[in-house]
């Protein structure tokens, strides 16, 4: 009898692993687990609005369908680029891939959608169980549950003015168009926040507060820059973070965008994360990592003018601090260079980013696969360990039936959270469900390495 695979999560990850089964097996049997009422779109395609745009271009979104991204974009929707761009380099809506996905998904008949919250696997009776009592009969599963929502802010998070979560529907309920606002985070969370604020006719001061006080950077076409960081030249942090700027302040010399430095470096990430020890990579994340993620997590041209726009006006400005507490009076925020400030606000907005630690999640389903030991959560706090997908247990054993896509699995190879990245990882995965093979014929960190700069 051919085993059942249980996908939890229906966005991105988890419905490109589904079709891939469907469409190389058709007759496996194969259950899409979702809570939400659309599957395809996750979080990063489904919670966004009309001037939310990608974060890279339309290029970079390739899945492996058909017909591709760029082709659906012109003839399913219309979209045309900004005069003198070509549609392969402009910045789409987001909501616009999630479409495309949901649409994708919608052809693959053979998927068994089931709406519902997955908070347990029984191993022994090779099932899911949902909230609502269901159960879904599964000898092989797969989490793909994407990034979940920001840790709680130690001194905000029981507010009756604080939005714990900024995508929630009732975010911006009841909030003035004049009332001031705060964001706790700086990054491309809060850029798109506080353009939606925007767009809503917000008139009120926005302030954004983060450690470093360092936004995102924009995206700039034009020119290359060959591969140049490997595992023999990037042995410790201090050494990887050298050669990338030694490479930037060439690149710049010879009239390339240093984004291109950048875009070289980042195939060989996976590989040299991989070879660093757990006290290079607790160093990576104390250090650099902030200067990593603002130049390479970076914002469409358009969004990058009218974050400037809203900077140039007053109304959005950026204080390097830290909270220091909350009262009557307001929210105190420590100031990097020193002080104190104390800011009225209407409303705080947790923009700190997806939660990662499992350590200690109530989340029903993770909290359950704690206790049972099918699942190790890494000692940095990044998600939970995995081997070529695979979920490590409790006592160090690589699973043969449990395995983990996308975000969860940050730990093996920092980031996981390029479309052309889960896509590899996706087609890896997929081919080992039905091959039933041990292990993938390539290291994932190698496949990262061969896709290139337009990873």
């Amino acid at each position: 009898m051919t085993a059942a695979i249980a996908i939890i999560g229906g966005g991105f990850s988890g419905a490109l692993l589904a079709i891939r089964l469907a469409h190389a097996a058709p007759e496996r049997v194969v259950h899409l687990i979702e809570r939400r009422r659309r599957a395809g779109v996750g979080l990063a395609y489904g919670a966004c609005e009309p001037h939310h745009l990608l974060n890279v271009p339309t290029s970079r979104m390739k899945v492996g369908l058909e017909p591709g991204f760029t082709d659906w974009l012109h003839a399913r929707t219309g979209f045309r680029p900004p005069e003198g761009i070509a549609p392969a380099d402009a910045f789409a809506p987001r909501a616009l891939f999630g479409a495309y996905m949901e649409e994708r998904l919608a052809e693959t008949h053979s998927v068994r959608r089931i709406r519902g919250d997955a908070v347990r696997i029984a191993r022994a009776e090779r099932q899911v169980l949902l909230a609502d009592g269901r159960a879904v009969d599964a000898d092989i599963v797969v989490l793909a549950t994407g990034n979940r929502a920001p840790p709680p802010l130690r001194f905000a998070h029981d507010s009756a003015n604080a939005a714990p979560d900024p995508w929630s529907h009732d975010a911006f309920d009841d909030l003035h168009a004049d009332a001031p606002v705060l964001f706790v985070g700086v990054g491309l969370t809060m850029v798109d926040i506080a353009l939606s604020l925007a767009a809503r006719g917000h008139r009120g001061e926005m302030i954004a507060l983060s450690r470093h006080g360092l936004l995102p950077t924009r995206h700039e076409a034009g020119g290359s820059w060959p591969a140049f960081l490997s595992t023999v030249d990037a042995t410790s942090v201090r050494g990887a973070m050298a050669l990338v700027r030694r490479e930037i302040a060439k690149a710049v010399a010879a009239g390339v965008p240093w984004r291109r430095v950048i875009d070289a470096a980042r195939p060989e990430v996976a590989r040299v994360w991989r070879a660093w020890p757990q006290s290079e990579r607790a160093r990576f994340l104390r250090h650099a990592r902030i200067y990593w993620d603002v130049h390479r997590h970076r914002m469409a041209p358009q969004i990058a003018d009218a974050l400037d726009a809203l900077l140039a006006s007053g109304q959005l400005r950026v204080v390097a601090g830290r909270l220091a507490g909350s009262d009557a009076d307001g929210v105190r925020v420590r100031l990097r260079g020193g002080g104190e400030e104390i800011l009225r606000v209407a409303r705080v907005f947790n923009c700190t980013g997806p939660a990662s630690d499992f350590s200690s999640t109530e989340e029903p389903l993770y909290a359950d696969l704690k206790r049972n030991g099918l699942v190790r959560t890494d000692a940095l706090m990044l998600g939970i360990e995995t081997e070529e997908s695979a979920l490590v247990d409790a006592s160090g054993a690589v699973s043969d039936w449990l395995f983990a896509l996308g975000p969860l699995t940050r730990p093996a190879y920092w980031e996981v959270t390029a479309v052309p990245e889960i896509r590899a990882q996706v087609d890896a995965l997929s081919q080992r469900l039905l091959q039933h093979a041990p292990l993938p014929a390539t290291d994932l960190a190698d496949v990262f390495g061969d896709l290139g700069a337009g990873i």
